[in-house]
């Protein structure tokens, strides 16, 4: 029977996670969802940044923290080691659920272009984020990333084992080419106003700390990674330089 939980739990966790990620580029691009990242302000401009400023750092304290192995191994004596990065997933999209809900736009246009050739250029660049975001999961392991794998090998009765370290493909031309599709998700965007260019800045902020705290987890647990990391670049590719010091088992 607790198998079976712990297994539902998992693909509960999956289902929230996958619901949220549709959700998330309706937001970001402001398509199809009934709140989307640029809709009317509804508050004066300091108290709607404050709000942002606090969800956006909501979501990286939660995001960072409970990737860090000191954290999972004090977390695993409270939950199955199985569920733990189900876990994880669930409240990464409960923290993402709340910035949709709670998020304050700010008004103001920075840039809004209006040729079309160069607005079809953005949105493409917006939809080729999501599309190497997805595929880039699925390269190393799309369901051990999202707990799926860990969670239907402890109902196999089977011993969790550590994805073996691979550079497939685009690995071989950045590091990280997660955080690529990222970034084109939050840049490329024919208007970008106060609210989206906040959003832009501290997500990229998050993301570069965010790289060095995995890096330094990754050169710790994989003795390979440290050649990786002086070979290829970080983010652009064609940027090879040698860099000094550590990244996270997912290569995320």
């Amino acid at each position: 029977m607790k198998r079976t939980l712990i297994l539902l739990y998992g693909v509960a966790c999956y289902a929230v996670f996958f619901a949220t990620f549709l959700y998330a580029i309706g937001f970001i691009g402001n398509l199809w969802v009934p709140k989307g990242m640029d809709s009317p302000p509804t508050a004066p401009f300091a108290t709607a940044l404050l709000i942002d400023l606090g969800l956006l750092a909501l979501f990286a304290v939660q995001h960072s923290v409970m990737a860090r192995p000191a954290f999972k191994r004090a977390w695993t004596r409270l939950i199955p080691e199985s569920a733990e990065r189900s876990t994880y997933t669930l409240l990464s999209s409960v923290a993402l659920i709340l910035l949709f809900w709670l998020w304050s736009p700010l008004g103001g246009t920075v840039w809004n272009v209006q040729h079309p050739a160069a607005r079809t250029a953005l949105y493409t660049l917006f939809a080729a984020g999501w599309v190497l975001l997805l595929y880039t999961t699925f390269l190393l392991n799309h369901f051990d990333l999202f707990g799926l794998r860990q969670v239907w090998l402890q109902f196999r009765g089977r011993p969790y084992t550590p994805l073996p370290f691979r550079t497939p493909t685009v690995y071989r031309w950045v590091r990280h080419p997660l955080y690529v599709a990222w970034l084109l998700t939050f840049w490329a965007t024919p208007t970008m106003t106060m609210t989206h260019l906040l959003f832009a800045v501290m997500t990229t902020v998050y993301i570069l700390l965010a790289i060095r705290w995995e890096e330094r987890d990754l050169v710790a647990a994989l003795p390979e990674y440290a050649d990786y990391r002086r070979r290829v670049p970080m983010l652009v590719p064609g940027t090879r330089r040698a860099e000094k010091a550590p990244s996270s088992r997912s290569l995320a």
